[in-house]
């Protein structure tokens, strides 16, 4: 679909001209009809499918149409990282460009105290879209530094890591200070339990727009490493011997392990860095700056960055654990093989994840290739294949059940053509941005 096909207003579609977007993606072309309608919105689509334009080309269209009041907050976008609210107000600049009466501030964390008297400053003169992390909102609303009475639309981007992340009960108290009649627009990657509650507490009768999670790039080699948990290190420590290091992601699933595992690869000699949610903001961007610019190969990580971060050039994914999600997986190893490039993911997966791995083999409907554990380091345990696997699954726990369903517990087993103002009515859309030139 055409973006044209859309009552977009006229100087958003201008944007959209001079940045070359034509078509509408899934999530867009499902999304921003019942936004310009004034409903509510739940969209569940993975990151990548343009869902930032799936809420900001309506909301400024509608802001730019008028009716709503000059000098107070009209928007408020809440988003988990303040890299994701940076990209954020980075589309909002491109897709506003025409829109010289439409102001926008992003609020977050970890700068210093002049950063924060202009965040405030910008709120109390009224820009008309807020973009801010919850903990940054909060301290504001707190102070009384921001005036939230005026809100016409709330937005959640990426609410199920906001909710990952412990933010949940900075989203409520926003919530509540917002007036009772406003829009409310959620997008998340994955809808589990928590985030279907949180729906259900501030959405009315959403319009609920899902796209299935799509597989993974034909360019990017998947591989698979079973092994012991001892030789995790060894394995990676003997890839980086075959072929040196350049633009590695590593996750890891703990900060703990983080942490470790890149203290031991640094004394390995390689240039690496953590990136977990125990670094200040101003740690965390400058750890991302190091690994941007190229002065250090190997980002050893949590999933804080594997989704609303773009780093196009990834060579290599690494899964030093295996994911507890499908959806996950595809997250992570989506950070590679981007803007054509190839590009490489390993798992390496020990005995107690053997289960999860084979459930992403069942998701990706194929069988991921397994390479072989290097002579020095010994014999890794068997696999068998996701559907063995499962038959092999159910017996052991048959077996280590005792009388009467109890478990066992013996010794454990190892456009073109301006549109004119005032524009068509309403149809439907979908595409995603790229970043915009500002």
């Amino acid at each position: 679909m055409d973006f044209y096909d859309l009552d977009l207003n006229d100087y958003v579609l201008d944007a959209l001209d001079d940045m070359n977007f034509t078509d509408t993606t899934p999530i867009q072309e499902h999304s921003i009809p019942p936004i310009l309608e004034g409903r509510d919105v739940m969209g569940v689509a993975q990151t990548g499918t343009g869902k930032t334009a799936a809420y900001l080309l309506p909301v400024l269209s509608k802001l730019a149409d008028g009716g709503y009041p000059r000098d107070a907050i009209n928007c408020v976008i809440m988003s988990p990282t303040r890299e994701l609210a940076q990209q954020i107000d980075s589309a909002m600049q491109g897709f506003a460009y025409y829109l010289d009466d439409i102001s926008s501030v992003a609020v977050y964390g970890g700068n210093d105290g002049i950063r924060y008297e202009q965040e405030k400053r910008a709120m109390q003169s009224g820009a008309d879209v807020v973009i801010a992390t919850p903990g940054r909102l909060i301290s504001h609303l707190s102070l009384g530094n921001i005036d939230l009475s005026h809100v016409s639309f709330f937005i959640l981007d990426e609410a199920d890591r906001m909710l990952d992340m412990g933010f949940c009960d900075d989203i409520l108290l926003i919530a509540k200070a917002l007036p009772q009649e406003h829009q409310t627009i959620m997008f998340s990657a994955t809808m589990p339990g928590d985030i279907l509650n949180l729906a259900h507490t501030i959405l009315r009768n959403p319009v609920e727009v899902k796209l299935a999670v799509s597989k993974p790039a034909d360019n990017i080699r998947q591989s698979a490493f079973i092994c012991y948990e001892p030789q995790k290190f060894l394995i990676v420590k003997h890839m980086f011997e075959q072929e040196a290091p350049h633009r590695v992601i590593i996750f890891v699933g703990s900060k703990k392990k983080t942490k470790e595992l890149a203290i031991s690869i640094i004394r390995a000699g390689y240039n690496a860095r953590a990136m977990h949610s125990d670094l200040s903001q101003q740690e965390r961007d400058e750890v991302m700056h190091l690994f941007r610019s190229g002065k250090i190969d190997i980002l050893v990580a949590t999933d804080i960055v594997a989704r609303g971060i773009d780093i196009d050039d990834i060579a290599m994914v690494i899964n030093f654990d295996v994911p507890r999600d499908e959806e996950d997986y595809v997250h992570r190893i989506g950070r590679t093989a981007r803007a054509g490039r190839g590009g490489r993911a390993v798992t390496l997966v020990c005995e107690r994840d053997m289960h999860f791995f084979r459930q992403i083999e069942r998701f990706l409907e194929t069988e991921i290739e397994k390479e072989k554990i290097p002579e020095e380091l010994g014999e890794g345990p068997s696999y068998s294949s996701p559907q063995a696997g499962r038959r092999k699954g159910q017996g052991a726990r048959n077996k280590e059940q005792g009388p009467r369903g109890k478990r066992w517990h013996g010794k454990p087993r190892a456009g073109h053509g301006k549109k004119k103002k005032g524009g068509d009515a309403p149809k439907h859309q979908n595409h995603e941005p790229k970043q915009p030139a500002k």
